[in-house]
């Protein structure tokens, strides 16, 4: 063996026990790996730094800041509400849809682009339903990875296998050529995790959540997450009253959360705000009050008011607890000769003062520097509140607030990030130039772009990707490649079969796919003459499984993954054995009935 390589096999070893035991930082050891190959002179200063100027490197921050840019809209936030409108809360219908979702999405884009994109829809429904993400975020993860196996164009070792196959003078396969096999792996590995996900997936996963600063202010507070919805019918009393004139405040001690009259929907509405027919008022109080006020107003319930669900969404509006400071132009103001609801929109439901606490209508009462209120609001107004000098914010404003009016701008950067990879530009060009035009189209800044960039999941990339330059250039792949080989029985195709595929698998773990494949298409043609069989089948299997890339987070999937779903590597050591034992076995079932 010659002496580069034992020291390339030996520094792989080292990688791979440092990931699986975590005894330091993943980055960390990926770091160390870079600087290992430099210092045993096993490659030059430029190669073992090559992988800051990698393409994958590049690809995986434009997707890190595509993806924030995204979120940042709301736009999956809609997908996640349509989603959950339609199959409920069950958390099996969830994985199995956002799963099928993923890897239908990646069979016609790069799987890192599938998995950006649906990623904010999976924090968001997580903390709709109150899971935690990471029962979500790895199975999703993997799906993205499978579903590149849909078409030939859905993952880039798969690209570049036709190349392959034409260089050694053999005829490439079709567009769909690989979607049967596609099909079964994306089929099992979903059924995988819902049938045996609680086994295989971290056990923390089933772990209670965090309890929210909006869950503490309503616990603390005992205030109410519901509220209800009457319509105003023409024979109301409350017909040609304005707000105030209806009592509502200091008869019956109810808010108004919000009025939609004519199309348009007012949240906090202003106390000279009138009452009309057809209009529909959301009410939180005492469910007893109101009721009573709905009966004697002759009020109709109404369901399903266009524009209330928002008033529900923890993401869109909450509470919060604001203080007085001594410096407020509202300290010895009422709250009628500030005009709060018509300044800021936002209702306020309780006031703390000298140690009392007022629910009643305290729209007269004579306000000092150190009371408190508790208000109801958009969280965009709640933040108006909070650069207020008029008060202070006792309650972290968690939810971001999400710029609807640049939705369109966000979809279209992604839209033309995955047109580019499909009309032949390197994702990294194409999804950095979708990245850059959602900063001129000023869905977010540039500074908002640098802190979507997550670093530990970058230098993990930046460290390992030396390690596969070094794994073909001493020609390491090829000593375990042709010593595999060795071992294997020709005449026994199905054996033959697990041998590519196994090959192919490791491989994928400590090098690029693309890297995978070019080090094995070579070989595999040979053993396919000698045993007799047609190369091309065999090259396929090979190619399939150079993404079967699930024990490690090595792959750019589950390097995105890792840090939001807050896994260790053990973690995938688990989940990614079991998937890529499934995977093994269906490719390598598939290919021989159906392929040999």
């Amino acid at each position: 063996m010659d002496l580069q390589i034992a020291i390339v096999l030996g520094i792989m070893t080292l990688t791979i026990f440092l990931l699986v035991s975590e005894l330091v930082r993943i980055d960390i050891t990926a770091i160390i790996t870079m600087l290992l190959l430099s210092w045993t002179g096993v490659l030059s200063s430029n190669e073992a730094l090559s992988g800051f100027s990698s393409n994958a490197v590049i690809a995986m921050i434009a997707v890190m800041i595509l993806g924030e840019g995204i979120a940042k809209t709301g736009m999956m936030t809609s997908f996640s509400k349509w989603l959950l409108g339609r199959i409920g809360n069950s958390k099996q219908r969830i994985l199995g849809a956002l799963s099928l979702s993923t890897g239908l999405i990646s069979g016609v884009i790069q799987n890192i682009g599938a998995a950006a994109l649906v990623l904010p829809s999976v924090m968001d429904i997580s903390r709709r339903i109150k899971a935690s993400p990471s029962e979500f975020i790895m199975p999703i993860g993997f799906m993205a990875i499978i579903g590149g196996t849909l078409t030939m164009v859905g993952s880039g070792h798969l690209i570049l296998t036709n190349d392959l196959l034409i260089a050694a003078d053999l005829e490439p396969y079709g567009l769909f050529a690989v979607t049967p096999v596609g099909f079964a792996l994306l089929g099992a590995s979903v059924l995988f995790f819902l049938l045996l996900g609680k086994i295989f997936l971290p056990k923390r996963a089933a772990g209670s959540l965090k309890e929210t600063s909006q869950e503490k202010i309503m616990k603390s507070f005992s205030l109410r997450s519901e509220f209800s919805a009457f319509e105003i019918p023409a024979d109301s009393p409350l017909c040609g009253k304005t707000v105030e004139e209806s009592g509502i405040w200091n008869k019956h001690g109810i808010n108004i959360l919000a009025l939609r009259s004519n199309g348009k929907t007012i949240f906090a509405p202003w106390r000279q705000t009138p009452l009309e027919a057809g209009a529909v008022l959301a009410l939180y109080g005492d469910a007893e009050a109101v009721n009573r006020f709905a009966e004697q107003n002759k009020l109709l319930t109404a369901e399903n008011t266009p524009g209330f669900d928002d008033l529900k969404d923890a993401a869109e509006f909450g509470f919060a607890e604001v203080i007085i400071p001594s410096r407020s132009e509202l300290a010895g103001k009422t709250l009628r000769e500030f005009a709060l609801r018509r300044q800021f929109a936002v209702e306020p439901v309780i006031l703390f003062s000298n140690g009392e606490r007022v629910e009643e209508d305290f729209s007269d009462r004579k306000l000092k520097a150190g009371d408190s209120f508790i208000l109801f609001g958009s969280w965009a107004h709640l933040r108006e509140i909070k650069l207020s000098d008029s008060f202070v914010m006792a309650t972290p404003i968690e939810a971001e607030v999400k710029n609807k009016s640049k939705t369109l701008h966000a979809a279209g950067s992604f839209i033309l990030a995955i047109a580019l990879a499909m009309s032949g530009f390197s994702i990294a060009i194409s999804f950095l130039t979708g990245a850059l035009v959602m900063v001129l189209l000023k869905v977010m800044t540039m500074q908002e772009a640098y802190k979507a960039v997550e670093w530990k999941v970058v230098f993990l990339l930046v460290g390992l990707i030396p390690l596969g330059i070094a794994m073909q250039n001493t020609g390491a792949a090829q000593f375990l490649a042709e010593n595999v080989m060795r071992l294997i029985n020709e005449e026994n195709i199905l054996l033959l079969l697990f041998s590519v595929a196994i090959l192919s698998t490791g491989f994928s773990l400590v090098m690029s796919n693309v890297g995978a494949v070019v080090v094995l298409a070579p070989l595999v043609v040979g053993m396919a003459v000698i045993a007799g069989v047609d190369p091309r089948p065999l090259v396929l299997l090979a190619a399939v499984n150079a993404g079967n890339s699930f024990i490690l987070p090595t792959h750019q999937v589950n390097a995105l993954m890792m840090s939001a779903g807050g896994y260790e590597t053990k973690d995938y050591f688990k989940a990614g054995g079991g998937i890529t034992a499934l995977f093994l076995v269906v490719s390598v079932k598939f290919f021989y009935y159906f392929y040999f």
